[in-house]
């Protein structure tokens, strides 16, 4: 092998590497929010601008979050010797990853669409956006628990990497992720004032809505029944 040749492998690995990096950064990013937007389905009466607010946000690193998994998808679909190499996810998280890809874009879509619709005639939205969030629910749990090993050691690498050397791939993901919050955050504002008519009173009632408990109950029994934490 020529140095040419040893020099073009690293490049190709660190670009395997990066991906697998940037995945986990974006995926510790969309995870925190997440369990933000979570937090406030409980009591959506009080924490509906919250709710909105980062549910909207979330845009921006979920569309870095698909292309980089789209990216690895493609590379090891059309045979990319580097990617061949990584080797693919576990077969239950490659089972999964198409429904949830599916399901968090209704749920987005859906509750974007509530905002412009309004809760006078909110059309199909509202019963899909709670049914997509009932069997979204699960599926992403499943995901991150199958995650729950390997996320938090590649996170740590990057910051690691990113404090001793500053290297230019561990900057340039750091900033495409600022990139994406700031565009999702300046999304999140302008949708709060759309989202004003479903704070009036009266509009949202219960205290603990019903498609939250079904979401918990059925994710309580799918992850006993799959246990994803095992799937690393």
């Amino acid at each position: 092998m020529t140095k040419a040749d040893s020099h073009h492998r690293r490049a190709i690995n660190a670009g395997v590497e990066g991906n697998e990096r940037l995945t986990a950064v974006t995926s510790a990013v969309l995870l925190a929010f997440i369990l933000i937007a979570l937090a406030t389905t409980p009591n959506l009466r009080a924490l509906l601008y919250v709710h909105v607010f980062v549910g909207i946000l979330l845009i921006g690193p979920l569309a870095v979050k698909l292309g980089s998994t789209g990216y690895r998808f493609a590379r090891y679909y059309t045979g990319a010797p580097a990617y061949i190499a990584k080797g693919p996810p576990h077969l239950a998280l490659r089972i999964v990853a198409p429904a949830l890809v599916v399901l968090t874009l209704v749920l987005l879509v859906t509750g974007s669409a509530l905002l412009l619709t309004g809760p006078a005639d909110p059309g199909p939205f509202e019963g899909l956006h709670n049914l997509s969030f009932v069997l979204w629910f699960p599926l992403a749990t499943m995901h991150a628990l199958g995650h729950l090993r390997q996320l938090p050691r590649t996170v740590a690498q990057e910051w690691r990497e990113l404090r001793a050397t500053g290297g230019s791939g561990s900057v340039t993901r750091v900033e495409l992720n600022a990139g994406a919050l700031l565009f999702g955050a300046i999304a999140g504002v302008v949708a709060l004032p759309i989202s004003a008519p479903w704070a009036a009173p009266g509009v949202l009632t219960q205290a603990l809505p019903g498609p939250v408990a079904a979401a918990i109950l059925v994710t309580g029994l799918v992850v006993l029944a799959s246990r994803p934490w095992k799937w690393t």
